[in-house]
């Protein structure tokens, strides 16, 4: 099968630092290289793949290393887009990833499209729009994410994946702390994971991004308690980190207060057979295997007493829970079910081609 994937341009494929969309994006798209497919990726130049690579612009918006030169994020995706159109033709299926930037330009062949939507879906625009254009097929990264839009044109549900060779589990973990790892931003609840462990009296190590928009935040609330003995501020890190990162970790934390679409970082540690402790929003319920991969809690205090509860769980198991539901393969297969699916729905030559 031909199969064009067409990235956001924000971060490189897979990103050098925080980000989750083109970490997915790259990971589908080597797994479906590997599955014998065709596979032609519309992403930055500095993108690492084994598909074939269509650049369209030198670096990723946001590490760009030009940063006095004034960039348009907009103008890079729409060129980026009237290229995948001028070469439609080419594919049997364009997967986009982009949200719905790209429907006004593809509302004719809408019917060899997919697109998966990677963020919320609760913001108040959206019902509209996705009412006016109903013919795109789309994928949802969790059923949580759905309810706000449910009367949109979804076709499947795919979790993410990850290349099962990324995170590895340490052959013995120290467990001597907890992890955060992410953004730091109110929703993802910096301020709770701070307070179960000091709580707990287990450290915490912090491994987080921080964006213009959350400086202040991080400046005015989080910074003041970093002065505590038992937290440790690390700052943003890349994938190369954090095998060691969050293997060694007792637990993660992900205390999150938003309707969370996936959590990409939930499977990040459970690859490396760490258990993670969440609260139960979004996605959580779907992608945690209570009791197994780690515990749904709703306080404080519950969190506190998961704490030396998920100390005893295998890690093993947990790995292999990852390996069963959350690998790169396993997120290709469920994409390729709903590529045959568009194919066979699909009259004229691009179906004859597939046949």
């Amino acid at each position: 099968m031909r199969i064009a994937q067409i990235s956001p341009l924000y971060e490189a494929v897979p990103p050098r630092l925080y980000g989750g969309t083109e970490r997915v994006v790259a990971h589908l798209s080597d797994a479906l290289v590997d599955a014998g497919h065709d596979v032609t990726l519309f992403a930055s130049g500095d993108a690492t793949t084994r598909a074939r690579l269509v650049p369209m612009r030198p670096q990723a918006l946001r590490l760009d290393p030009t940063p006095t030169v004034l960039k348009s994020d907009l103008a890079a995706h729409l060129a980026m887009l009237d290229e995948v159109r001028r070469r439609a033709h080419e594919f049997d299926v364009l997967h986009f990833h982009t949200d719905l930037l790209h429907f006004p330009l593809f509302a004719d062949i809408a019917g060899r499209t997919l697109t998966t939507l990677h963020g919320r879906l609760d913001i108040v625009d959206l019902p509209a729009a996705y009412r006016r254009w109903p013919q795109f097929p789309l994928v949802s990264i969790s059923h949580r994410q759905r309810q706000p839009l449910r009367h949109a044109n979804w076709i499947g549900t795919v979790h993410h994946g990850l290349r099962r060779d990324l995170f590895l589990p340490p052959s013995s973990p120290r467990g001597d702390y907890l992890a955060f790892l992410g953004r730091i931003s109110p929703e993802k609840g910096p301020e709770r994971a701070i307070e179960i462990a000091k709580r707990a009296g287990v450290p915490l190590k912090i491994a987080a991004k921080v964006d213009l928009a959350d400086r202040a935040y991080f400046v005015e609330r989080i910074q003041p308690l970093l002065d505590h003995p038992l937290i440790e501020f690390v700052g943003e890190i890349g994938d190369a980190e954090k095998s060691a990162f969050l293997g060694d970790a007792l637990a993660l934390l992900f205390p999150i207060d938003w309707p969370e679409p996936f959590g990409l970082v939930m499977i990040e540690a459970m690859a490396c057979g760490t258990p993670v402790i969440a609260w139960p929003c979004g996605s959580v319920p779907e992608v945690l295997d209570e009791g197994v991969t780690g515990r749904i809690v709703d306080s404080l205090d519950a969190a506190v007493a998961a704490v030396r509860e998920v100390a005893g769980y295998d890690r093993a198991r947990i790995r292999a829970t990852f390996e069963r539901r959350f690998s790169a393969e396993a997120m290709a297969r469920g994409y390729l079910e709903l590529y045959w699916r568009l194919l066979a729905q699909h009259e004229g030559p691009v179906r004859a081609t597939a046949a």
